[in-house]
């Protein structure tokens, strides 16, 4: 039987969740921006380490706030599904500090509202836009030790311009949802490193 995975990828307007997700499935980039209004699902098939997933990657248009419980859940199409999602993808733009503020705040509602009947699940925060390093708020070793030991998240940047780390940014965060998934415990599973461990393709 065939496992699916549900990944919610949420960041402010004009970051590149989109981007990054066509690029990954369709090898496809443009530099027209059209923003997200609605939640958009894709389903890709994925081997990983020679088993088989079904991914549900839910591109959440730009939110207020994480859903606190399953009734607003439901109340906002835009969220429908992302408090049981199986794992997150936080987007911001790494020349832009306020769309790393907007996935700071939803990063701590994820962890204070999050179905608890769903369990933990790995958050990857996601620096996008790599391409454009010379125009970042900050420093990437500053970010990446935040996140890494303050969040307990896993860190990767990325350029879907260029194509750069797109795949590897999915290929972790599916090995570490699969390895939650399969120690049914909630003991932190390191993103970082995957990349020497895991094989994945997409069909």
């Amino acid at each position: 039987m065939v496992e699916t995975l549900s990944i919610a990828v949420i960041g402010d307007p004009g970051v590149g969740k989109t981007s990054i997700i066509r690029q990954f499935l369709y090898n496809d980039f443009t530099e027209v921006y059209t923003p997200t209004n609605s939640r958009y699902v894709y389903r890709p098939s994925v081997i990983l380490n020679g088993n088989m997933f079904d991914l549900k990657i839910m591109e959440v248009p730009p939110i207020s706030s994480f859903p606190a419980s399953t009734c607003q859940e439901w109340l906002d199409l835009r969220c429908h599904g992302v408090r049981t999602a199986s794992a997150y993808i936080l987007v911001y733009d790494i020349c832009c500090m306020e769309s790393f503020e907007y996935i700071k705040m939803i990063r701590q509602q994820i962890v204070d509202n999050r179905a608890s009947s769903s369990g933990e699940a790995p958050i990857l925060v996601v620096g996008s836009k790599r391409d454009l390093q010379r125009q970042r708020f900050t420093s990437r070793r500053a970010v990446s030790l935040l996140v890494k030991k303050t969040w307990k998240c896993g860190y990767i940047e990325c350029s879907a311009k260029y194509n750069w780390h797109i795949t590897l940014l999915f290929k972790e965060l599916l090995a570490s949802a699969v390895a939650r998934g399969l120690k049914h415990n909630h003991s932190s599973i390191r993103l970082q490193g995957a990349l020497h461990r895991n094989r994945c393709s997409i069909m």
